[in-house]
């Protein structure tokens, strides 16, 4: 059995994406809840953590004795140990171009992660104005994303990013939770994408997960007081 270490629903957007993929390909495994308390060095978070992998971080995805962190390298593992599942897309250049869009999204779009953290219960539309207005790098990153999407639902006609559903789309699912979070403008195309996103089996699962925690942690918390 996989077990795949996550931490709270409504924040952690590193944990969202493995566990869409698995969730939403129909692949058995075990969730083990770690709360975020703290990020100290002595936090149960992180010692917890840190008896499974040295990092101490979420995701971490451990099977048949071995952790796999980092999404990245889970999405590598599941989809070698998983061919059936098609979680990449098969033709060759789609699938360098899902990987890339992966990379970049794992890397990259630093300014929209820092100014609209996750936080799926909460709605904060006035912050995303202000970020919109005042941060140019947030504005880039918003329209590459749009732009990105765009011309990938453009260029294999939908309904997911490249056609059927692949690690692309778990793997920018916390954005579409961000975009809605902070009612950032996107165009229609981009919305129709994003609405059938959250409507996906696996993303609707972790969704109502998040919602059900009722779970106020402050340090992931800057732009409210209480729930």
């Amino acid at each position: 059995m996989i077990q795949l270490y996550i931490a709270n629903k409504n924040y952690s957007s590193w944990s969202m994406r493995p566990w869409v993929m698995l969730r939403q390909a129909g692949i058995d495994f075990e969730e083990v809840f770690v709360r975020f308390d703290s990020f100290a060095p002595d936090s149960d978070f992180k010692s917890t953590l840190k008896a499974v992998n040295p990092v101490g971080k979420v995701p971490v995805l451990v099977h048949d004795g071995l952790a796999v962190w980092d999404t990245l390298a889970i999405a590598e593992y599941v989809a070698e140990q998983f061919p059936d599942k098609q979680l990449w897309p098969q033709d060759r250049v789609a699938r360098a171009r899902a990987r890339s869009v992966c990379a970049e999204m794992h890397s990259g779009f630093m300014a929209l992660r820092s100014a609209c953290p996750m936080n799926i219960e909460a709605q904060l539309p006035d912050i995303g104005a202000l970020a919109l207005r005042d941060q140019a790098a947030v504005r880039a990153d918003l329209d590459r994303i749009c732009s990105l999407w765009s011309g990938l639902l453009q260029a294999h006609g939908g309904p997911m990013l490249f056609g059927q559903f692949t690690i692309a789309d778990a793997y920018f699912a916390p954005v579409v939770m961000r975009i809605k979070t902070y009612a950032l403008p996107v165009p229609a195309a981009v919305a129709a994408y994003m609405d059938r996103v959250c409507a996906l089996p696996g993303v609707k699962a972790w969704t109502e997960g998040a919602l059900a925690e009722q779970d106020f942690i402050d340090f992931e918390e800057p732009f409210r007081l209480h729930r």
